[in-house]
């Protein structure tokens, strides 16, 4: 039997594993996740910042922009109202501590832990080379190298190539910009910054001092360091929320997961209905995670927030099936285009489907739904939350649009507010 069967043969609980609560279980990766903290708005500023992006250790990019990106809903969702701006100034600059890979999906985290990630370099690398990558796209890649190397950095938009051309709709990429991205995943070239939200492409010694570049982490180490940050920042996890927080594989997650519990970083629980087929499904608390009485907590949480992304864990968590409907066809959306779940306290108690017109000033609600744990508090709660995001995003009015199973005691709340 290999290390890796042996691994995931034992994971079955023991009868001498501690059992807790789903409610425990929920309260205590809602903490380790920067909820329900205190603060005020005035309070927001870089140490902040930078102590919630290492305590996320990532925050997850996307370019839909219909009410906010996504990177900065996280820290709003924890913080509150701040100024994204300071938020700019960490993760768009080109010199800046934190740099862009591919960390659950294309996420800004820490440069000095991108060599954490030197061995998903190697396997990119790895999967191309054997579709006749080299030959298709080779000459375009030493190329764009060494226009790099004179030029750079520099945006795709800025490099003149007869290959330099859109292609199909908008989201068709010239020929350099798809072969930039993949030198990027291969490591030959890094994120330099932003213009624009547009990546601006460098090579790696024109962004990174050589205490990065030369840094090299073995593959195990680098794993069970990516682990032990997963479980960290879930505060609790299956086997399967702790590989995905990384997009790691089960079988080398469970020999990480075994060798820190054997270092006591983390213990092996069962929760109270996380069955699976009838067993208790084995899950791995961080070794020193708060687990509160109670979490205070109003927050809207983006798609690709932690607390959501993973689908089978926000329905063992939260009885929510989730999923974001923005590449489903509108006329087989069911709760919306770019629809936000809403947390109140431990429980997520209902979806919004927001847009930001900023040339009006009106945050839109397009739809409103309530979940089975809304209560009469609900309505209230949300729309004093909107109306911080509101003000947060610039916008002096609010809409509620007659669609959605809360929204008319939405629309309700929003125009009793004094």
């Amino acid at each position: 039997m290999s290390e890796a069967s042996a691994n995931l043969e034992r994971m079955a609980p023991s009868t001498h594993t501690p059992t807790i609560s789903a409610a425990q279980a929920r309260r205590t990766a809602l903490a380790a996740q920067g909820f329900g903290r205190t603060g005020t708005a005035s309070a927001v500023g870089t140490r902040q910042l930078n102590g919630l992006i290492d305590r996320l250790r990532l925050l997850q990019i996307d370019s839909v922009n219909v009410f906010e990106r996504s990177h900065y809903l996280p820290v709003f969702a924890r913080l509150g109202s701040y100024d994204k701006s300071l938020l700019d100034a960490l993760t768009l600059r080109t010199r800046s501590p934190y740099t862009e890979y591919v960390a659950h999906e294309a996420a800004f985290l820490r440069r000095d832990d991108l060599p954490l990630f030197d061995w998903r370099k190697r396997a990119m690398r790895e999967r191309y080379a054997g579709d006749d990558w080299e030959q298709r796209n080779g000459a375009t890649a030493r190329w764009l190298l060494d226009e790099l190397a004179d030029r750079g950095p520099l945006a795709a938009s800025e490099i003149e190539h007869e290959e330099n051309v859109r292609k199909g709709p908008w989201w068709g990429w010239s020929e350099v910009k798809h072969t930039l991205e993949l030198l990027f995943r291969f490591g030959d070239v890094v994120i330099a910054g932003r213009n624009r939200f547009e990546r601006r492409y460098a090579l790696p010694h024109q962004v990174f001092p050589s205490a990065v570049l030369d840094r090299v982490v073995p593959v195990q180490d680098a794993v069970r360091e990516l682990v032990l940050r997963s479980v960290r920042a879930l505060g609790i996890g299956t086997l399967g929320d702790v590989a995905d927080y990384y997009r790691l594989k089960n079988a080398p997650t469970a020999i990480a997961l075994r060798e820190l519990e054997d270092a006591g970083e983390v213990q092996q629980v069962s929760v109270a209905g996380w069955e699976r087929s009838g067993r208790p499904a084995p899950t791995w608390l961080a070794t020193g995670a708060k687990m509160p009485r109670a979490v205070r907590a109003s927050a809207l949480l983006s798609p690709f927030d932690p607390v959501v992304w993973e689908r089978a864990r926000a329905l063992r968590m939260f009885d929510l099936d989730y999923r974001i409907e923005i590449y489903t066809p509108a006329d087989r959306r069911v709760y919306g285009y770019y629809v936000l779940p809403v947390l109140q306290d431990d429980r997520i108690v209902g979806r919004v489907d927001l847009k930001s017109d900023r040339k009006a000033g009106v945050l839109i609600v397009q739809s409103a739904w309530e979940q089975p744990t809304a209560d009469a508090d609900t309505p209230d709660r949300l729309a004093a939350l909107l109306r911080e995001a509101a003000q947060w995003q610039g916008l002096s009015a609010i809409e509620v649009r007659d669609r959605g199973t809360l929204a008319g005691r939405l629309a309700d709340a929003v125009s009793s507010a004094p």
